[in-house]
């Protein structure tokens, strides 16, 4: 990769990032639109950030096959998986066998396939056979656990069950349902705030099985609560594709929402004394310390 403009004078503040291609620490992007031109400048931008590139719902139905033939191969290139939403395999199963679908899944380019059964009522045994029929396409499974409809919200030990099952049965990543809204499902009540419980109950339960996850947070105050929870490397989804970035900023400490408690600390503890003057220039890099040890 090219060096980055500020390597030699700031890094990170929190503790390292896990490079690419990596299992934890994902960022997984929502895209229900995007142009091939405008994908074309997103990654150039901040592939190097994207690990996961989701069609939202029902939207590559609409677009042309050869647009969407070149789009995922341009995406593939920089290293970042891509899947068609979850909906679309719920509506396919409605009227295909699941084999046809992860078949023109992967004869599109699509790398991975998210199977959710956030709509349908889908009984376990046959989400088994799902993942299976991703793993004999040659497709990664990317499960989703947790319900669309606010009413009929699972239980956190229900969640912390299903997750297990499905790493157990070949899910490379489990992801839990907050929507493209953030509000009412999942872990997010009706304003959007998380529920700590529940986290600390699935997490609790699950043990080292956290790696797996990815939480959609699409909100930024989601996102910096899982970052302070589980520091830099949380796996966080339906993250908007113009704010790649501005989340990295958040991972690494270089916003505010996640550098007031480490600044803090440090005047606190005497580690930096606002009215000192530096001593010297020179090429210094700025580092706190780990966010972990607060």
């Amino acid at each position: 990769m090219s060096e980055l403009a500020w390597h030699t004078i700031i890094r990170g503040q929190r503790e390292a990032r896990v490079e690419k291609p990596r299992k934890t620490g994902c960022t997984m992007v929502m895209d229900v639109g995007k142009s091939l031109q405008e994908t074309e400048s997103i990654l150039q931008t901040s592939a190097r950030y994207i690990d996961h590139w989701k069609f939202g719902f029902g939207t590559s139905v609409f677009m042309e096959k050869s647009l969407l033939q070149d789009k995922l191969a341009l995406i593939a290139e920089n290293n970042i998986l891509t899947f068609p939403g979850g909906t679309l395999l719920e509506v396919a199963l409605l009227t295909q066998h699941c084999r046809v679908y992860m078949t023109h899944a992967k004869a599109l380019g699509f790398s991975a396939v998210e199977i959710s059964d956030g709509i349908l009522p889908i009984p376990r045994f046959r989400r088994q056979r799902i993942i299976d029929c991703a793993l004999n396409a040659g497709l990664i499974p990317i499960t989703e656990v947790g319900k669309k409809d606010p009413k009929r919200q699972p239980t956190p030990e229900q969640i912390a069950e299903e997750i297990m099952q499905d790493i157990e049965w070949g899910a490379a990543w489990v992801i839990l349902e907050g929507r493209e809204s953030g509000h009412s499902v999942g872990v997010f009540d009706d304003a959007g705030n998380v529920d700590e419980f529940d986290v600390d109950t699935i997490i609790g339960l699950i043990g080292d099985k956290s790696d797996w996850l990815i939480w959609e947070a699409p909100m930024k105050a989601q996102q910096a609560y899982f970052i302070e929870k589980f520091g830099a490397n949380a796996g966080l989804g339906n993250i908007p594709i113009d704010q790649v970035l501005a989340v990295e900023a958040l991972r690494n400490g270089l916003r505010f929402d996640t550098l007031n408690r480490l600044a803090s600390k440090l005047v606190r503890e005497g580690g930096w004394d606002p009215a000192q003057v530096e001593s010297h220039a020179g090429n210094i890099v700025m580092s706190l310390p780990n966010a972990h040890e607060l």
